[in-house]
């Protein structure tokens, strides 16, 4: 019996170890969005963040926003009651009044747009407490390397969308209709003085005629005045 009693103390005060320093490394900043897409537009980013003290409830989150992404791309969607969002230099605050403790800081923002060729995004949080406390998530984890004690919530996206070709199809160039030029037979020198020779023949032809006919008239005219008279 005696036995049993000490498994379970002892089985208690190992647990209660446990959970004493797993607790800081469980007290994460989660980050998800509905369009985890690079290049994306519109897109509606929520946030996590774990309130690990046990002193004070959450009062800000101040956040240093990834290479691509301007505060003037972030606007204010929901969050906590009366918090509201104030843009920083590299990034932007959320806060009000202090939250109970442990209760987590939920928010979301919007982002114009994702940058195009990204493949994850390192929102850098510093959470701050009623007593000004701080936790903050700050180091940026690397693949293949143990998580760091305080990892910056990472964003992974997807490839961005390929945007299809406004430009119409290439064709093969059209080919030139032939021009077609009237061709005009040159009348040579040779073929002109053929013509003009053909011509003077035929001038000539009718002389001739003309001047038998003329020659047989006078003949008939003669012998006719040379007959006697009865």
């Amino acid at each position: 019996m005696r036995s049993l009693k000490r498994l379970g103390i002892v089985t208690g005060v190992a647990t209660v170890l446990v959970l004493a320093f797993a607790g800081p490394a469980l007290a994460h900043v989660e980050v998800s969005a509905d369009k985890p897409q690079a290049g994306a537009t519109d897109v509606t980013v929520s946030f996590n963040a774990e309130a690990e003290s046990d002193k004070a409830g959450a009062k800000l989150v101040q956040v240093v926003l990834p290479e691509g992404i301007t505060p003037t791309d972030v606007s204010y969607v929901s969050g906590p009651a009366g918090w509201t969002l104030t843009k920083t230099a590299d990034g932007y605050t959320v806060g009000g009044a202090a939250l109970a403790v442990h209760k987590p800081v939920e928010y979301k923002v919007r982002i114009a747009t994702l940058p195009a060729t990204a493949t994850s995004l390192a929102f850098k949080t510093v959470v701050t407490y009623a007593n000004n406390d701080a936790d903050r998530w700050i180091e940026i984890p690397v693949a293949g390397q143990p998580e760091p004690p305080h990892p910056a919530p990472v964003l992974a996206l997807k490839p961005a969308a390929v945007v299809p070709s406004s430009a119409p199809p290439s064709s093969a160039p059209a080919t030139a209709a032939a021009s077609v030029t009237p061709t005009v037979a040159a009348t040579t020198p040779a073929a002109a003085a053929k013509a003009g020779g053909g011509s003077s023949a035929l001038w000539w032809l009718l002389a001739v005629i003309v001047a038998v006919l003329a020659g047989l008239g006078g003949y008939w005219w003669s012998r006719r005045r040379a007959r006697p008279s009865a």
